[in-house]
């Protein structure tokens, strides 16, 4: 059986100006995986971040255009009131302009909601891996629905886990 320990163990010092042996603790950072995992769940969670900011940017500017203007974006169809072929482009959303098509407004809705459900899985990865408060899981988490902060979070938090990484070089070595 498996004895759990905890996440940071306390490890005795010798701290005494007068050769007398004084016992405190020093905090040993312990992470939930080795470095290459951490390294694999943060280039994961880096490549989400882009493009689920990039999709969601993209869906910001999609309904802008459906809200204040009214207009879809479609691609393929028949136009409805000139009967010819439509290509690429906008369309009004009411009366339809476009008939048959694809509306690639929906499209963008709903390629980011399942993208960014795939970025929450990569967002509780790195968070479990590096073993961070809940906090941070949230602020990863809000990454992904509001615009810029996806990209902004990322280059903190990628800047973060090097920093761990790098001041715990025997932390992370589990096996």
């Amino acid at each position: 059986m498996i004895d759990p320990k905890p996440a940071i163990q306390p490890q005795p010092t010798e701290t005494s100006g007068a050769g007398t042996a004084k016992t405190g603790t020093v905090k040993k950072r312990r992470f939930g995986g080795t470095e290459a995992q951490i390294r694999s769940a943060l280039k994961f969670y880096k490549v989400l971040a882009y493009m689920t900011g990039g999709m969601l940017l993209l869906l910001c500017a999609e309904l802008v255009a459906r809200y204040a203007f009214g207009q879809y974006l479609f691609a393929g169809g028949t136009n409805a009131v000139t009967g010819q072929p439509f290509g690429f482009g906008f369309a009004d959303a009411e009366p339809q302009g476009v008939l048959g098509g694809v509306n690639l407004s929906v499209a963008v809705l709903i390629v980011h909601g399942w993208m960014y459900v795939v970025y929450l899985m990569s967002n509780f990865r790195l968070w479990s891996l590096m073993r961070w408060p809940f906090a941070k899981l949230i602020i990863l988490a809000l990454g992904g629905v509001v615009p810029f902060l996806s990209f902004f979070v990322e280059k903190k938090f990628h800047a973060e886990v090097e920093a761990e990484l790098a001041a715990n070089p025997q932390a992370s070595k589990r096996y």
